[in-house]
């Protein structure tokens, strides 16, 4: 289980800023980057973007990264990029996915996330999950993936 305070603070130790765009988590990512005393010290804000017309148009994502389908790595690291820059942030998270019970394919069943983070210095990680349980299971499971991967950054960056 994530630390959100440990995130927290080595967010605020580092001076660095956050930001997402979130699709099927719904706010949940932005929800819990906010929750921990002292979230204004770094947490610049998230974009829900549900739509593929609020993720090209809030998030930037190109017309070309929905090729594969909204629920990919492409789109997950452009809605990173995107949130990034329309936050000024020095890192992003993103995510996209099927929460369920509907919208699932043959090739895209419940469960189904991708998660990215971008970062100022070009650090960028897409991970595609497949989680299992109901709607807000997965979409706790897919906000904690992407928040990992946040704390996995900043764990790697070298100590101030």
């Amino acid at each position: 289980m994530l630390d959100l305070e440990r995130l927290a603070e080595t967010l605020s130790a580092r001076g660095l800023t956050v930001a997402a765009g979130e699709s099927a988590t719904g706010g949940l990512v932005g929800y819990l980057l906010s929750s921990a005393p002292g979230a204004s010290r770094y947490f610049l804000g998230a974009v829900t973007a549900y739509a593929n017309e609020a993720k090209s148009e809030v998030l930037a994502v190109p017309d070309d990264a929905f090729a594969g389908g909204a629920v990919s790595e492409p789109v997950a690291l452009a809605m990173a990029r995107g949130a990034r820059a329309l936050f000024h942030a020095d890192v992003a998270l993103a995510d996209t996915g099927i929460a369920g019970p509907g919208g699932v394919t043959e090739t895209k069943p419940v469960g189904l996330f991708c998660v990215a983070i971008a970062a100022a210095d070009g650090y960028e990680l897409v991970r595609t999950l497949h989680l299992s349980g109901n709607r807000e299971q997965v979409r706790r499971a897919a906000a904690d993936a992407a928040l990992t991967l946040l704390q996995e950054y900043v764990d790697a960056l070298p100590r101030p």
